[in-house]
Parts: structure tokens; C-alpha cells; sequence
């Protein structure tokens, strides 16, 4: 007897999967493809788009026709801020243009000279502080007016995650995660698009907007709309805790997520690195950031490098020490522009002060909390509840010294394996019983 299971494609810019998930939500199996980049039209590098679509299509052939599997639905959750131009034929006809390529300046000043808004309101309107690229919205207007001839060829353009799903439905849709991720093409303020889109007509190269989880049924299969992957990666915490909570997805950037926050962007707000993303259901959930990670890599290097002791002497450590005067002396280096004190140089913290490295390393524990605290702080309320995921999550130095920073919260790990795979078999799961239950009253 076949096996029932759902498959998530969890699209990264580096790593490609598909995850299999039982009906117990238990991972089974899991497949990973790394993709080559290649260059755009200008030489940039870019995703290869052919070979990923070749790769979608090849996986969705084999797992409908696996003999130990019976697929009942698939979902897709991928990077965000990244556009597929489909032409009249539905094929694409520009290339899957990078979010790190760089906007040339003269299309930037202009687009916002052209908007007759102070920045900084538009930047609060849309949650979208100036990120060139990262605001996808803008690589439409880019497209309009310095390549005109292919931006006419566009009939359709879709984010990543809603082209993933595409491929296998050929159904073309706008979900909310993806329009909410900083793209400056959402008014968060009115709830629908921003009066630029409207003006330059960009609203006519975008899918209809859906808050359906489900794009279509291929062969009794269920196929989901897609999903933002920083969307999808708070939905298992969602159903896990019932009383708001803040989530603080670690990794490169110490991202501090609050689903509960729907208080309005401010440039302020927006000043200090706190964003705005849309839930599938178009609901606010806000965030701010921190470049903790990339930091504490650098750092850690240093101190090795100054003690002369392997790089990761410090996983051995379990027990945080009292602060002392010296812990207020640490200088961040790879901080600057970014997090809750932007306007804080790159300065070269004092190493000679310590006597060990394990010394040093509970000082920079210590110094990278007391901004960390402060970027929490921004977007946190009363929640008394404080999930950590990611790499930091075992770091027991990190969870202590967090513990000892909110001593009101409590501070937990789900370690909850693929969290964003499992958000989009959540969402899926969600648009399956909502099936059910119109077959059932209609």
C-alpha cells in the first residue's frame, strides 16, 4: 500500500530541496539540488531559471509516479524580492534578475522624484526602507524605462514563490507574503497597492491577488499558492503557542519576528532597521534585525586569532559569567548602516584588555546581547513568551545571556526541524481543510 505524503520545494539561493513530510507532518525524505548560476542580459549573476524550472518539473514527475508514494498536495517557499516576466506565450522572457544586482542610481532618483512623497513617508507607507533591488518593485519601473522594448514583452510577472507553483498549474497568482516583503509595491497604511503602481500601470504586469493557500488541483493532487519564506518559517510557532509571542530566527542576521505587532512603521522605526511583512491573510507582522551573526563570525575569528586557539573554542562553553564595566567597551565592527544603532561607526574593539579567549568571548556575548536587546525592543509588546531558532538556538551562552536580558519572558526552542518547509505544508494543510469543509456545506 502507497505511502500518503505532501512535498514542499524550499527554494534558497544557494541550496534547492524537497522535503517529504507523512500525514503525521514527520520528515521522511528529503532531496537537495545546488543550481549554478549564471549572468544576466547585463552580466550580473543570476539564478539560472531554465535549470531550476527543469528541476521543479523533473521532481513533480517523479514523485506522482513513485511506487511507494501517494502524493496528496505540494507547496513552495523560496527567497523573496525576485521576479519571474512571463511573455503572451507564459514562458519566461527576461532572466530571473538578482535582488543583490545592483539599481543603477539615475532610475532610483528618479523613481523617487517621480513619486511627489518624501522618502521616508513612502518608506513607512510601504515598509520598504531604500534597498534597491530588495525592492522588487522597483526592478518593474527599472525594466520600464531603461529596457522598454522587454518590459513590453512582459504580460506577467510573478514573485519566485508564486512562479514555483506556476510551473505545475500554470495558474498565475499574487500572494500577500511576498507583496508584504519589503517590495515598495504594498501601501501597508491603505491595504492595497501603492498609488505609484497604479500610475505607472505595473498593476497590470501583476497576477490577481489571492488569499487562498491553494492554486490549483493537478490529477487530485492539491497545489498551494507558494509561500515567502520568512513567512512561512513563524506559521509552525503560530500553531504551537495560542498567547502572543516574539520568534528570533538566528543565523547571519538575528531577525526578531512579532506577529502580534500591527502598530504602524515608522521612519523611525524604519531608521533603526525594523521592517513590515504581510501574513498569508494580509496581516501585519513586524520585525527588526540585527547583523548578529555575520558579527560574532568576525569577532570569534579575531579572538582566535589573537589567543592563538581554533575558532570554535568556544562551543565548549555552557555557563555565562556576571557582566562586568569591561562588557560595555565592545565596538561592533560589521554593524554599521544596519540595526537598531545605524549611525554607530565600525570601530576595532580592544582585545588586549582580556586575559583569555574564552574571556573575550563571554565579553562579546555580552556586547552583542545589549544590542540585540535593543533591536527586540522595538518591535516586542508584552509578550512574555520568546522562541529562538537557528543556529543560536544552541548556543547556550546566547540562550543564557538572552535569559538573563528578558528575565519577565521565557525563552524557548521548538527546534522545529525545516521550519519553513513546514509552514508551507501548514498553509497547505490549511487550504485543504477549508476544502473539506465548503464540499461539506455546499
Amino acid at each position: 500500500m502507497k505511502k500518503s505524503i505532501y512535498a514542499v520545494f524550499d527554494v534558497g539561493k544557494t541550496n534547492k530541496k524537497v522535503i517529504l513530510f507523512d500525514e503525521d507532518r514527520q520528515i521522511i525524505d528529503e532531496h537537495q539540488q545546488v543550481c549554478i548560476e549564471t549572468v544576466d542580459d547585463d552580466g550580473f549573476a543570476c539564478e539560472t531559471l531554465s535549470r531550476l524550472t527543469q528541476w521543479v518539473q523533473d521532481r513533480w514527475k517523479a514523485l506522482r509516479h513513485n511506487p511507494h508514494y501517494h502524493l496528496k498536495g505540494v507547496n513552495f517557499t523560496s527567497y523573496g524580492a525576485s521576479f519571474v516576466h512571463l511573455g503572451a506565450n507564459g514562458q519566461p522572457v527576461l532572466p530571473l534578475y538578482n535582488y543583490l544586482k545592483p539599481l543603477p542610481s539615475e532610475y532610483a532618483a528618479r523613481f523617487y522624484f517621480d513619486l511627489e512623497q518624501d522618502p521616508q513617508e513612502f518608506a513607512a507607507d510601504t515598509c520598504s526602507p531604500q534597498m534597491g533591488m530588495l525592492n522588487s518593485g522597483l526592478q518593474l519601473y527599472w525594466l520600464k524605462y531603461a529596457k522598454p522594448e522587454q518590459y513590453a514583452r512582459i504580460r506577467t510577472s510573478l514573485h519566485l514563490p508564486q512562479y514555483l507553483s506556476y510551473i505545475i498549474t500554470g495558474e498565475a497568482f499574487s500572494d500577500y507574503t511576498s507583496l508584504g516583503c519589503h517590495t515598495g509595491l504594498w501601501d501597508f497604511t491603505r491595504g492595497r497597492y501603492h498609488d505609484w503602481v497604479l500610475r505607472e500601470g505595473v498593476d497590470d504586469k501583476l497576477a490577481p491577488l489571492t488569499k487562498d493557500s491553494i492554486a490549483s488541483v493537478v490529477d487530485g493532487i492539491l497545489v498551494g499558492v507558494g509561500l515567502h519564506d520568512s513567512s512561512a518559517a513563524v506559521l509552525p510557532y503560530l500553531q504551537q503557542h495560542e498567547e502572543p509571542f516574539l520568534l528570533i530566527s538566528t543565523g547571519t542576521w538575528a531577525i526578531t519576528l512579532n506577529p502580534f505587532n500591527r502598530q504602524p512603521l515608522t521612519t523611525e522605526l524604519l531608521r533603526r532597521d525594523c521592517l513590515s511583512f504581510l501574513s498569508p491573510k494580509g496581516e501585519m507582522t513586524k520585525a527588526s534585525r540585527v547583523f548578529f551573526g555575520r558579527e560574532h563570525d568576525f569577532q570569534v575569528q579575531r579572538i582566535a586569532h589573537h589567543f592563538h586557539v581554533k575558532p570554535d573554542f568556544y562551543h565548549s562553553l555552557v555557563q555565562v559569567r556576571p557582566p562586568d564595566e569591561l562588557s560595555s567597551a565592545f565596538k561592533p565592527w560589521c554593524m554599521h548602516g544596519t540595526g537598531p544603532f545605524p549611525e554607530q561607526p565600525a570601530q576595532e574593539w580592544d582585545l588586549t584588555v582580556f586575559g583569555t579567549a574564552v574571556e573575550a568571548y563571554q565579553h562579546l556575548m555580552q556586547g552583542l546581547m545589549s544590542i540585540l536587546k535593543e533591536s527586540i525592543s522595538l518591535v516586542r509588546q508584552n509578550e512574555r513568551m520568546i522562541y529562538v531558532d537557528g543556529g543560536f538556538a544552541r548556543n547556550p551562552l546566547f540562550m543564557q545571556t538572552l535569559a538573563c536580558q528578558f528575565p519577565d519572558a521565557k525563552i524557548r526552542t521548538l527546534e522545529v526541524p525545516q521550519a519553513t518547509a513546514l509552514g508551507a505544508l501548514i498553509h497547505l494543510e490549511q487550504g485543504e481543510a477549508l476544502k473539506k469543509t465548503q464540499l461539506l456545506f455546499s
